[in-house]
């Protein structure tokens, strides 16, 4: 294997090539065998989210990745363009190594290996700050803000991180965060014609929302409620105290007529969040506690 895994002691830059029967080394080689096995210097762009990690119960290694939206080899002028995984394992050291070494929006140099549809590449040494032009231009493009105006519901800018369109409205008198998915135009013109369909009925929606929230959550908010009387003893939460208490945040939208609302809980679940889902055609369908 390579030099992800260190030695008490060692730094990063003195990581070397090595080859080992500890188990660090048989878990990198069980995973770098879904690629293939050429090794290539590449240079890269990584996009708008730096590295993250996951691990499974009882595992010691973390899998650590972040994304790629071009890449060349260091020899060869033909750049792939696209949304690539770059991926290792490693302990959570290296984890937090590689999110120093490989921000997003950043030029990497490093050595690895491309899985065989192309889409993914491992990581077989920690990288290093690089340079070429045209991968350059590419981050200077991608880092450049891309919005949109729709009528009747505002400007949209696109959020990299999570990959999807939002702006800020009106709804019933506070300003709320409305958000949808970046898909191909048709799709997003449908998400825009489902928030427009809420916001013609915004009273409607709001009362059917809060109320489907009430009726599935009370009990629990109850549970939950930590409020007292002067006398010191509980105090339940009515229906009504709890739709007025929801505070309305944020709405999803998709093209399908589905949503989400999101709402703060008014301390009703020691300041978690309430999640309610449906469709224009069925209307809310879920309520749930979540965070």
């Amino acid at each position: 294997m390579f030099g992800l895994f260190q030695k008490k002691g060692e730094k990063p830059e003195e990581l070397s090539r090595k080859k080992g029967q500890s188990g660090e080394s048989a878990r990198f080689k069980e995973f770098a065998a879904q690629f293939q096995p050429e090794e290539l210097t590449i240079l890269a762009v990584t996009g708008a989210n730096g590295f993250a990690g996951g691990r499974a119960r009882g595992e010691e290694l973390w899998t650590a990745h972040t994304g790629l939206t071009a890449w060349m080899e260091e020899d060869s002028p033909e750049i792939h363009r696209g949304e690539f995984d770059l991926t290792t394992v490693g302990d959570e050291q290296l984890l937090e190594h590689l999110r120093r070494r490989a921000p997003r929006d950043f030029i990497i140099k490093f050595r690895g290996r491309v899985s065989e549809d192309g889409r993914r590449v491992l990581l077989l040494d920690l990288p290093e700050p690089a340079f070429d032009p045209d991968l350059k231009a590419i981050l200077e493009e991608q880092k450049k803000p891309v919005t949109f105006w729709v009528e009747g519901l505002g400007t949209f800018a696109l959020n990299r991180q999570v990959n999807w369109f939002e702006t800020e409205l009106d709804w019933l008198g506070t300003e709320v965060s409305l958000s949808f998915d970046r898909k191909d135009e048709e799709e997003m013109k449908q998400s825009q014609n489902t928030a427009k369909a809420l916001l013609a009925g915004a009273a409607d929606w709001d009362r059917r929302v809060r109320e489907y929230a009430a009726d599935e959550l009370l009990e629990l908010a109850n549970d939950w409620s930590q409020d007292m009387d002067e006398d010191g003893g509980a105090v339940e939460v009515t229906r009504e105290q709890f739709m007025e208490r929801m505070e309305l945040e944020a709405v999803q939208v998709e093209p399908d007529g589905s949503f989400e609302f999101w709402f703060g809980d008014g301390w009703m679940f020691a300041g978690h969040s309430i999640r309610v889902t449906g469709s224009l055609e069925n209307g809310p369908d879920e309520a749930s506690m979540e965070g």
